[in-house]
């Protein structure tokens, strides 16, 4: 239990922290390639307002020099710009065919090579894209295309380079917070864990204390009765004696099956165990008016507790008869499936609550508080079974279909 509550606590703190890494490498990312989309576009949008190229002298167009205060709205370049920059245009007809082409600007493009890019772009059909690590902008000018390409592949690479460095930090960041979660957990849980041992010894230790008195009380009883002849406060006394010694053995079995999750693991024939166990409680089904039938896969054997797996078995079935309607049906089926031995006992019942299968398997939880002295028990049966499967490193469930019936379903791994 304490196991697995710190492996939640855990994967809930790395889920967190994941997401929030996402969220912030996310946000930066996109804002940073919007940034360089939009230096981009508008460098290009400059070089389309002059056809192809920077304005000649100290002006970028509109008459607005590079450093005089841009209007409002505009960003402000430098004037190192025109010569930081690469840049080719290729001029085509409507029909495609190549006009001219300007190279004059970039080293690294040939006019075989602009031409290519301009044909993608005319191939691709948007007016804006990139071509490579090439952005460019294609245009319409009387009856000719026009095609600028801005060499951005220094910005392209800074960017791509940034979010591979974020990447790597932030994977050895969650690195550095799964180590230090797998070393703080134990002292995070270390209170939980002492309170839970504190718990489970007091439910051993006392429920070993009661038997004493209870054992005394009941021989006491007896002698009484054997003195005085039978007496219905006797009576009385005996029964809810007997009711407590059961209830001190179920807390004292569930907190030894809890204390001690590894069994001694044999093989045994599973298929006679369960076929052995189901015909016992064919007279008691009949005797309440249900009908209980069943269906086991012969020759199936398992390794783990027997007696363990017998009483498994025997809560299951008695939980059925319990609470199966009158007239209903019981069904116990015993199969191999593919890796897996399941056991699945199914009933009807008047009702079954979705809401209470979650709470099924908790202690003392009972479905119907109106019931109890009519079925008898403390709510416990199903705590045992489930920590009897967990013992045998299996998973146990409850599932209805319309309400009106309960399933439950105990699979062990082979």
């Amino acid at each position: 239990m304490i196991r697995k509550l710190r492996i939640k606590l855990i994967l809930a703190s790395m889920l967190s922290l994941l997401l929030v890494l996402a969220v912030i490498f996310g946000v930066v990312g996109v804002l940073s390639y919007r940034k360089i989309i939009t230096d981009a576009d508008t460098i290009l949008t400059i070089l389309q307002q002059n056809n192809g190229s920077f304005p000649i002298g100290e002006h970028m167009g509109n008459d607005q020099p590079f450093m005089d205060a841009p209007p409002k709205g505009e960003r402000r370049f430098s004037p190192e710009l025109p010569y930081e920059s690469r840049y080719f245009s290729v001029f085509l007809s409507e029909d495609g065919e190549v006009i001219s082409v300007n190279t004059g600007k970039i080293a690294a493009v040939d006019t075989a090579a602009a031409i290519e890019y301009a044909q993608m772009v005319i191939r691709n059909g948007f007016s804006q894209g990139f071509v490579a690590d090439y952005r460019y902008t294609s245009f319409a000018v009387g009856d000719e295309i026009h095609i600028i390409f801005l060499d951005y592949g220094r910005e392209m690479s800074s960017f791509r380079t940034f979010l591979l460095t974020s990447a790597g930090v932030s994977l050895g960041g969650l690195v550095a917070v799964l180590l230090l979660l797998i070393f703080l957990s134990g002292r995070i849980v270390k209170p939980f864990l002492e309170s839970y041992e504190k718990q489970k010894r007091f439910i051993t230790d006392a429920g070993h204390e009661l038997k004493t008195p209870l054992t005394i009380i009941d021989a006491d009883a007896e002698a009484l009765e054997m003195d005085i002849g039978e007496n219905e406060w006797l009576s009385d006394i005996q029964t809810q004696t007997k009711r407590l010694a059961q209830l001190t053995n179920s807390l004292i079995l569930l907190a030894r099956m809890e204390e001690q999750p590894q069994t001694e693991k044999i093989e045994f024939p599973l298929s006679d165990l369960v076929e052995e166990t189901v015909e016992t409680f064919q007279a008691l089904a009949k005797t309440r008016n249900k009908h209980l039938s069943s269906r086991i896969q012969p020759m199936l054997s398992m390794s783990g507790d027997e007696k363990a797996i017998r009483q498994l078995v025997t809560i299951l079935l008695d939980n059925a008869i319990k609470y199966a309607d009158d007239g209903g049906r019981i069904e116990f089926v015993l199969e191999r499936q593919k890796n897996q031995i399941r056991l699945t006992v199914f009933n009807t019942a008047e009702s079954v609550s979705r809401e209470s299968l979650g709470h099924l398997f908790d202690r003392f939880y009972r479905t119907d508080q109106s019931r109890n002295s009519r079925t008898g028990g403390y709510g416990l049966g199903l705590s045992i079974a489930s920590a009897i499967v967990n013992a045998h490193k299996g998973k146990i469930w409850a599932a209805t279909q319309d309400e009106k019936s309960l399933m439950i379903t105990a699979a062990f791994p082979l």
